[in-house]
Formats: structure tokens, sequence, C-alpha cells
């Protein structure tokens, strides 16, 4: 089969919904698919073989996040080439209401459209302001998927209809045999990993638990991985505990495997925002036992607590007490460390990946023709010298339905 992946976020830039697409895609061509994945990127170094440049990106404020998104007339015309040259028999968007070029295939393409929500949100003001023009665009998915039931609420809830929800998966061979990093205790060293500078990542919450922790456990090391300001993380802690504390910065994923596998607990102090949690899979991966917040869709990962420990959301004298207590206890961790790994089995993307394609065989059943392209009526189409042309083109051509 073959199959156009659109990733509507900055390839160089680590984030779930990049992660979700290269662990999807990568799955995909070990069963013998052909892939060809479209994404901006600010590092066209970084792209794999797999990937098609979709141009250089700008950051926008999304989601309680900052977005690296590429939107404009040279990124309509990199999709509408990619598309003409890709002769896919599915075309799989990711995140197609964010102002991306899976917004921009959208409109491009007709045929065999799977679109798969990552997003859990209730606002989504962006969303709409714009559904004047997302709504025809979604009209034209087949079938839609979303990665967990609050994803699934939030498109139901801007667009109706329905979607299938297939969670987010883990390749568990990339972290089950990772290395600790050197210099590192097992039994004394607390892992974050995520953006140090986005707010609803929870850093703030953790570092207001750390002295308490600190204090209890003389040896214990903090190692926060991820991109952000050091001095400004620093400042937010006693500087009597700055030496306790270790930088890894951005990483590759073989050295985030290792940080996650060099932590005593894993804490996840997120304030929101998350569809489901991946960070929790890849540290249970390793072996390493996870604490975190009690956000609906981390509730739903851990089965209510049964495969990690859970403490009130935002609530730093639950982070500390819960820490201090789980630290102590090392029957207890070993004990979710042996269940860690049971669950994150079960969202391996060996299971995944399945689910997904009986998604796309049953798209292609009900289309029974290959995507291509459709300007007929879209907005660019009817505002655009170049999308009359190519009404033109198109309704001569064997692509005229």
């Amino acid at each position: 089969m073959r199959i156009g992946i659109v990733c509507p976020y900055d390839w160089s830039v680590p984030g779930g919904v990049k992660q979700h697409i290269q662990d999807l895609t990568e799955s995909l061509l070990e069963l013998g698919h052909y892939v060809n994945v479209l994404t901006p990127t600010s590092d066209e170094e970084s792209l794999p073989s797999y990937a098609t440049n979709a141009g250089s990106t700008i950051a926008l404020p999304y989601n309680g996040s900052i977005a690296r998104i590429k939107f404009d007339p040279a990124a309509f015309t990199r999709t509408r080439n990619w598309l003409r040259l890709g002769n896919f028999d599915i075309l799989h968007l990711h995140e197609p209401n964010t102002p991306s070029p899976s917004i921009i295939a959208a409109w491009s393409a007709r045929g065999p459209i799977v679109a798969t929500h990552h997003t859990s949100n209730e606002t989504m003001y962006a969303v709409k302001n714009m559904q004047f023009l997302l709504q025809p665009m979604m009209e034209k998915v087949i079938a839609r998927i979303a990665v967990s039931e609050e994803a699934k609420k939030t498109m139901i809830d801007h667009f109706g209809g329905d979607a299938v929800v297939i969670p987010n998966g883990v390749r568990v061979k990339n972290f089950s045999h990772a290395q600790m990093l050197p210099g590192f205790d097992k039994e004394q060293t607390v892992v974050f990993v995520g953006r140090l500078d986005e707010p609803r990542k929870g850093i703030q919450v953790l570092l207001e638990a750390m002295p308490a922790v600190f204090e209890k456990y003389p040896a214990l090391k903090l190692l926060l991985v991820g991109p952000g300001d050091v001095d400004e993380i620093l400042k937010s802690i006693d500087s009597k505990f700055h030496s306790r504390i270790q930088f890894k910065g951005f990483v590759d994923s073989e050295v985030k495997a290792s940080c996650y596998a060099s932590g005593t607990v894993y804490v996840a102090p997120n304030l929101g925002g998350e569809s489901f949690g991946i960070v929790l899979l890849e540290a249970m991966a390793t072996g390493t036992p996870v604490l975190a917040s009690d956000l609906p869709a981390f509730k739903r990962v851990l089965d209510d607590g049964k495969y990690g420990k859970l403490f009130r959301t935002n609530n730093a004298t639950d982070l500390a007490n819960s820490l201090i207590e789980l630290i102590g206890n090392k029957s207890e961790r070993e004990h979710l460390r042996v269940e860690g790994r049971i669950r994150a089995e079960q969202f391996d993307w060996s299971v995944i990946v399945r689910q997904i394609l009986d998604v796309y065989e049953s798209v292609k059943s009900v289309e029974g023709r290959n995507v291509r392209e459709d300007f007929r009526g879209q907005l660019y189409g009817r505002l655009t010298k170049t999308g009359r042309l190519d009404r033109r083109r198109v309704k001569n051509s064997f692509l005229t339905e």
C-alpha cells in the first residue's frame, strides 16, 4: 500500500504528534508498505529518507503550547506537488484542524482520506474562528481516529460525527534495553522529560515539591530532560539545591531512553491539555516506575493507579509526599516496574499499527480509488489563478470522476 502521511508540526522539534507519526511510519515500513511523510521543518538535515520537506516554520501559540507550523503559499505549492507525485492509496492527515500542510492537503485532495485527532482542548478558539473553512474539509475525511476519549470528545464537540479511538503507541524495543547514563544512581534519581519552558508540563509544580524530597533524601538527584532556560529554572528553587539538579537539554531518542532508564521514579507533573500520555509508556517500557498527576488521560493510561502512582494535579505537597513515599518503598517500585512493562507492551506499535491498517483497508474498500487532486469548489481554487488553472486541468484529465 502507498501511504501519504502529513505531519502538521516542525519535524526537528520534539513533540508527541511528531513522535507518533515517526513511530507509525517506521512500523508501516517494517511491514513492507511504502510511506512518505510531508512535514515542515526548520532543519532539513534532520529529515529521514521517508520524509518530504514542506518548508520552514514559524512559532505560534497553540493549545497552551508553542507550535511551529507552515501555512503559506509556498506550503500550498509543495503540498500539491507532493500529492501529484505520490500516487497514494491512502492520505493520512494528523491534526487536520491545525493551520498546516494537513489542512492544505485536505483542501487539495479527495479520495481515501483518514484523519487522526490528537488534541484535547475544550476551547480551541482558532478552530471556532475557522469553522466555516474547516467544516467542508472535514466532510471529505472518510474515517477519523482519535488517540483518546478526550481527543474524541474534542473532535465531536467541534465537528460532529464520530471517531474510532486508537491510542498512541510506543516502540517498546527502543526503550526496553536502554542503558543507564553514567554518573547516575538508579536508586537516587528523579527524572522529568518535557519542555521546561512550557507551563502546562508542570515543571514549576515539580520544583516546588522537590525541596522537601531533597531534604528527605540527601543523595537524590533531579534529572531534567528537555529544552528550556536553565537559569530561569534555577531561579525557582533554593540555590542550595542547584548542585543536585542535572540538565540534559534536547536529546535524541536513544539518549532519552537512557534518561528514563536512569530514574528511580519518572515524574509527570502535567497540568492539562494532555490527550494521552506517551511519556508514561516510554518510561514504563524502560522499567522505571511512574508518578503522574491525576489527569483523565494519565489515569486511563495507568488504569487509575494500577500501573503507576497518581497524585493530585497541581498540588506540590501531594506530589512531594507521594514521591517521598515511592522512593522509600522499594517493593512498590518493583511492583510498578513489572506492571508498567506489561502495560507498555499492550501499547506496542506492533499492536497499534494493525488497528490503523484496519482503518486504511476499510477506507479503501469504501472509496475504491486512490488519492487525487481536488480544487473544485475549494477556497484556494476559487480565489487564485493557479487554482482556476488546476480546476480546468483536472476537469480534462483522468482525475475527473
